[in-house]
């Protein structure tokens, strides 16, 4: 390894430190911005339940994330080409949501969060500011504990991703293949700000709507179904479809999509495949799935 790789890689494990010591929990990145961990299960013939950890062994990204100095050393000497170090999203004290304004994507994302502002009525305060390689900005906001961000790109706005719970945000002092992120002068020394109230809210996935109860199939539904259940391989989605129509033409059909997909499950079909045929018996009858 080049003298270089080696003092980027001493650099990048005392900033972790540092801000490890400042609460955030931290991973090694390698210069492509990407954790310098390989998972211990890319070579597992059959993906089963997502292992985040509970096998003992590092390379699970984020889940790794630590602010135990001892740990965070250890995550370093097993990557030796670390140059860089991320910052875990979402976990305490800070439950940190980082404020993505990209500049690659050619939109004036600043300008974006500026209409934002006026439009909601919010006010981004003084807080953590980093400066990309490329000329955008992460800005460093905390959110209540009991309220889980997601991740988002551009949904916000053109140009703004969101980092929140199982992200991260490359940290200041990291060296990647496009140059090193740095502190914005004046704001090294801030703690993360709250994220204002208004501005939390557009983070948040919409409340889902109340759906009201549909009514009851009844007799004619129940048969419906039990006709796609006693299916034989051949007859699935023929059957499906027949039973979708006719639901769909005695005026059941919404009522009976749960039932008649469950039971498509039963005989071996997916659900993707069930709902395709049910939509499409659906757009055949003239009606909406």
């Amino acid at each position: 390894m080049a003298t270089t790789d080696r003092q980027a890689t001493t650099l990048a494990l005392a900033h972790a430190l540092s801000a490890a010591e400042r609460g955030l929990a931290v991973i090694p990145l390698s210069r492509t911005k990407l954790p310098a961990l390989r998972s211990p299960h890319r070579d597992d013939p059959a993906p089963g339940r997502p292992c985040h950890g509970e096998c003992g062994r590092y390379g699970h990204g984020v889940y790794d994330a630590s602010t135990d100095p001892v740990r965070i050393r250890e995550l370093f000497a097993a990557a030796p080409r670390a140059t860089g170090y991320g910052i875990a999203c979402g976990l305490p004290p800070y439950h940190l949501i980082g404020v993505d304004l990209d500049t690659k994507s050619g939109t004036d994302s600043s300008a974006a969060l500026r209409e934002l502002a006026l439009r909601h009525l919010f006010t981004i305060p003084e807080t953590v500011v980093v400066l990309t390689p490329s000329g955008g900005r992460h800005l460093w906001l905390t959110g209540p504990p009991d309220t889980v961000v997601p991740n988002s790109a551009g949904r916000l706005a053109p140009g703004i991703d969101i980092r929140g719970a199982g992200g991260y945000l490359v940290g200041p002092g990291s060296r990647t293949d496009h140059g090193v992120y740095t502190a914005a002068p004046g704001t090294a020394h801030l703690a993360p700000a709250a994220c204002p109230p208004s501005l939390l809210r557009l983070l948040l996935p919409p409340p889902r709507p109340h759906q009201p109860a549909p009514p009851a199939p009844g007799d004619h539904g129940r048969g419906l179904v039990h006709f796609v259940l006693t299916a034989h391989e051949g007859q699935r989605n023929t059957r499906l479809f027949w039973a979708a129509c006719r639901a769909y033409e005695n005026g059941i059909g919404p009522a009976l999509v749960a039932p008649l997909t469950e039971a498509a499950l039963h005989t071996g079909l997916t659900e993707r495949e069930a709902r395709a045929t049910i939509a499409s018996a659906a757009r055949m009858t003239g009606h909406h799935p």
